[in-house]
């Protein structure tokens, strides 16, 4: 069954009024974000570890 008109109507004024409503916060974390330093290996460390585990877990399932 697909949604009617008014439902997808709906649905984007209120997205719109979401972005509107958080524009504050997003445009103030944007300018944090290019102040600050930039710590790479913090979140590549852990997305390593996290491939890894999910890695060995397939094998595991598999073998």
């Amino acid at each position: 069954m697909e949604p009617a008109w008014w439902e997808i109507l709906l649905g984007g004024g209120l997205a719109l009024l979401v972005i509107l409503w958080f524009r504050p916060g997003i445009k103030a974390a944007i300018e944090r974000s290019r102040t600050a330093k930039k710590d790479w290996p913090a979140v590549l460390i852990p997305l390593a570890l996290v491939v890894l585990f999910v890695i060995l877990l397939t094998q595991l399932v598999r073998g």
